[in-house]
């Protein structure tokens, strides 16, 4: 079994290192320059967009925009954001955040071209409900059934045995017995009567929830930290300076702190800001297919915010908070870094222990729901609405065995099949890119005609 294990551990490493890496982020890169740097000039009117309801009778999905986007925030929103930047930071340096930065830059355009692409090839199953993402837009754009049917069988893979079940099980049940002494067995029981109750809603119960819980949560993550950066505010030009510095010089080792090569930053800021926000994995647009909208593009710049909200805002808070209050470079790691920093940031007996494990609570759950249902759609996409109620039972039993389960080998071939996803959404992605600016200058050549139409009313009626 140790012989499988590290056979296993050999192939994720090969996989998540610089061949996939250089995949996700040069298809962002590709996507920016042939869009024309869209995340920068029209990022100010997708988060217009993500407070404005869309006018129009005659807007097709299962939920409105906003909902949409919390369902695919309260998947990528989890424990990357709190123990992933820890991971990242431990093994890079302070310099990983902005190679995560940078990730997710190039990211936004990739979530871009999803979400659009999830709309403009979504279609309408036999329950009435709308079915999208990588698995409709490789098989309907692309024509190709073989890669389509690739990624929904490693996306059920992921939703079963990783980044759905087993980690955020583990994480809350942890985090749980470690702050309230809730004693395991009780936290997983209502943890998977939690789940169930949600689940069997559906999307428009799954994001009802997301639409309630991820603002909440990330609002008071991101205020803690504030807090932290605001007591500490005299040493944020340092730690700004130290973080440029270690992303392009070695960092020394001091304290519990081995130090790392520019290389090290480079592919943990990268790895983790991708494993945080999700962009390229083919995740998100499974949820962005469901949105209430005629427009693919508007859809588009709405899921592009999500990459934003998720590395540029709450992965950076979790980063400088790690690097302003000294944590990085001591012997702990993962949550325990994160909650030390906290301990540290805010001098408050108990309450930097208790933000933290709040904050893991909230997003490990809204993560399990979120998966529960990119897994649903990949299952409905195999085998018809037939198959979704097996789906529901067994990612249910495993919910409530994940407590119980501590499989190294079972959580290394999640992550290879994690890895394995992108491969078929980014082939697509690259295949469609013409299909993306098309719809891209013929939306914003529309809005640009309305605009000027408008105009010409105007002075017209005033004369």
């Amino acid at each position: 079994m140790s012989n499988l294990l590290e056979m296993f551990k050999t192939i994720d490493n090969w996989l998540w290192g610089p061949p996939l890496l250089i995949l996700l982020v040069g298809t962002g890169l590709y996507l920016t320059i042939r869009l024309g740097v869209l995340q920068i000039f029209k990022l100010p009117l997708a988060l217009k967009y993500l407070f404005a309801k869309e006018e129009g009778e005659d807007l097709e999905g299962d939920v409105s925009s906003f909902a949409a986007l919390c369902t695919a925030l309260s998947a990528t929103i989890g424990t990357g954001n709190i123990v992933g930047v820890a991971t990242a930071i431990k093994a890079g340096g302070p310099g990983a955040i902005l190679w995560m930065w940078i990730a997710a830059f190039f990211g936004m355009a990739t979530k871009y071209s999803e979400g659009l692409l999830a709309v403009k090839y979504r279609t309408v199953d036999e329950n009435g409900q709308m079915s999208g993402g990588p698995m409709y837009y490789i098989e309907k754009g692309l024509g190709n059934k073989f890669l389509a049917k690739m990624f929904a069988v490693f996306g059920i893979g992921v939703a079963f045995f990783g980044i759905g079940t087993f980690p955020q099980v583990n994480a809350i049940i942890d985090a749980v017995n470690i702050s309230f002494s809730i004693p395991k067995i009780m936290t997983a029981v209502i943890l998977t009567i939690l789940v169930t109750l949600v689940t069997l809603g559906g999307i428009k119960s799954i994001s009802k929830v997301s639409e309630a819980i991820v603002p909440f949560m990330a609002i008071f993550y991101v205020v803690a930290c504030m807090g932290i950066l605001i007591i500490n505010a005299s040493l944020i030009p340092d730690t700004i300076r130290l973080v440029i510095k270690s992303a392009f010089t070695p960092t020394a080792a001091a304290g519990g702190f081995l130090g790392a090569t520019v290389r090290q930053a480079i592919q943990n800021g990268i790895a983790r800001g991708v494993f945080s926000n999700e962009s390229g994995l083919g995740s998100a647009p499974i949820a962005s297919a469901a949105a209430k909208t005629k427009s693919c593009v508007r859809q588009g710049l709405i899921s592009m915010t999500g990459t934003f909200f998720d590395t540029i805002v709450i992965c950076t808070m979790t980063g400088l908070t790690l690097v302003l209050t000294g944590v990085w470079s001591g012997d702990l790691a993962g949550a325990s870094m994160t909650t030390d920093a906290f301990r540290r940031g805010l001098s408050i007996p108990g309450i930097g222990e208790k933000v933290v494990t709040i904050g893991l609570l909230f997003f490990a759950f809204t993560t399990i729901l979120g998966w529960n249902y990119y897994g649903e759609r990949c299952t409905e996409y195999l085998f018809g609405i037939k198959g979704i109620r097996p789906y529901k039972i067994i990612f249910i039993l495993l919910i409530a065995s994940g407590a119980f389960l501590k499989l190294d080998l079972i959580w290394v071939i999640a992550d290879i099949v994690n890895g394995l996803m992108a491969i078929p959404n980014l082939i697509g992605l690259i295949g469609l890119s013409g299909v993306v600016v098309y719809e891209t200058k013929a939306y914003f050549k529309e809005l640009k005609e309305e605009k000027q139409s408008k105009e010409d009313s105007k002075v017209v009626n005033e004369a």
